[in-house]
């Protein structure tokens, strides 16, 4: 393998173990409520790379329509 495709499996496999776990954590601390479907699904989802963590991150979380509390 050459240095150039070293970098570039390097830079994919950081990129995925980031998105998995931004997604694990997220899943982890957020509430029930605010997942769209069963969290128990969505944990098993975040395993299937790559787009399971990017799918739970752009559709599995449901958007705060009010404000941020001060």
């Amino acid at each position: 393998m050459s240095k150039r495709q070293r970098g570039l499996l390097l830079a994919l496999v950081s990129a995925e173990v980031a998105l998995t776990t931004a997604a694990a954590v997220d899943l982890a601390f957020v509430p029930r409520d605010a997942v769209r479907g069963r969290k128990g699904l969505w944990w098993l989802g975040i395993f299937v790379q790559p787009i399971g963590p990017i799918a739970y991150l752009v559709w599995g979380r449901r958007r705060s329509c009010g404000r941020m509390p001060r």
